[in-house]
């Protein structure tokens, strides 16, 4: 299915925000959609007021703030004599941009220059962008590397772990006793989003509960590590299991070309009659939303027939039927990371302290997709 519309321009919005003034065919070649398309969309968000509109180029309502421009505050050095702080995101990714917004609002107000590199979906490209900020001189780092598998970000750990310069780590949470253990993090608390989730659909009276997860970033694999050990030690909760979200959601191997969809999308329906469950949690927003519209094509609704819970809530609350979701704090993070970092940077008493991970807790958002099981289905 394509993607949704509002999504899309989200994606235009965040891009336009981080890197200032874009020209549309950059845009519609990284979205990999029509230059026509963009147009539209980029018409669309300059009526309404969320960007400008130049000769083939979008830009945003407000330009990024000159460094030199920022005073310093009282008995600092001017930021602008400086190097930079690089930020390190993957390319196509709404929900890190968010974090990303986050991060840049602190800095800003800080005075401080900020280099953006977006990482392609390869294997390995942040570390050469990483190598190439610092060759430019960047006195920073603030990173949330892409590791679509376990293997990917272990290959990481050395290099990552002797960058030479203050690194914070954004939305990611190293293994236990690794290389990067001791590296400073700010991330959301996803075993507690995964309990409010579990918690919503069984307060309701949801006794069977189906994940459907990704399963290609550490997020994703929080979240289906955190399912099972609390679906399998809730008593209330008779059966539960996970499944794929999509065909394109497992990681793939270190160098290996994205899966063609060739695989067979979930049949969400089959399995919830499979399994008689009358409850779910989708991960990420967009597979949620998709797989809501195959359940009411297959004659399932939401939530009279199956209540659902998404996970991210990017774009949950947009679907013909907006949906409940756990909502991790995407852009507190980035402000709290961007904070931690500036700390380090400042030479101040105590910036040289102990490491720090940082977590954050997602909230619920109920929005009415989940009620109570059928009474057909109630034990």
């Amino acid at each position: 299915m394509r993607e949704p519309v509002e999504l899309r321009r989200q994606r235009i919005l965040s891009v336009v925000e981080s890197r200032g003034a874009v020209k549309v065919s950059v845009l519609a070649a990284e979205l990999d959609v029509s230059v026509v398309t963009v147009r539209r969309d980029v018409e669309e968000l300059a009526r309404v007021g969320r960007l400008r509109r130049g000769h083939g180029v979008a830009r945003p309502v407000r330009e990024p703030v000159p460094t030199a421009a920022v005073p310093a505050a009282r008995g600092e050095e001017p930021a602008g004599d400086a190097g930079a702080v690089a930020l390190v995101v993957p390319e196509r990714h709404t929900y890190l941009y968010e974090t990303l917004h986050g991060a840049r609002s602190v800095l800003e107000e800080s005075g401080i220059r900020i280099a953006l590199h977006i990482a392609p979906p390869s294997a390995g490209a942040e570390r050469p962008l990483v190598e190439r900020a610092l060759a430019d001189g960047a006195r920073g780092l603030l990173i949330a590397p892409r590791w679509p598998s376990a293997r990917s970000e272990e290959l990481d750990y050395g290099w990552l772990a002797d960058v030479g310069v203050p690194t914070v780590l954004m939305e990611r949470r190293p293994r236990p006793g690794s290389a990067l253990h001791a590296l400073d993090s700010v991330c959301s608390d996803h075993w507690y989003g995964t309990h409010l989730a579990v918690e919503h659909l069984v307060s309701l009276g949801h006794r069977r509960i189906v994940l459907a997860a990704r399963d290609d970033s550490p997020t994703a694999r929080s979240i289906r590590a955190a399912f099972a050990e609390i679906a399998a030690a809730r008593p209330e909760v008779e059966d539960w299991s996970v499944v794929l979200s999509s065909p394109g959601a497992a990681a793939e191997p270190r160098g290996a070309a994205p899966a063609a969809d060739g695989r067979a999308a979930l049949d969400l329906a089959a399995l919830l009659r499979e399994r008689r469950a009358t409850g779910a949690v989708l991960h990420g927003d967009v597979d949620a939303l998709m797989l809501v519209q195959r359940l009411a094509e297959s004659g399932v609704e939401v939530p009279r027939d199956c209540s659902v819970v998404a996970y991210d809530d990017v774009v949950a609350a947009l679907g013909s039927t907006p949906l409940t979701a756990v909502a991790p704090p995407k852009a507190e993070i980035g402000r709290a990371a961007a904070e931690l970092l500036l700390h380090r940077l400042s030479g101040a008493v105590g910036a040289t302290g102990p490491v720090r991970r940082t977590e954050l807790l997602p909230t619920l958002e109920v929005r009415g997709s989940a009620q109570e099981p059928p009474l057909s289905m109630k034990c």
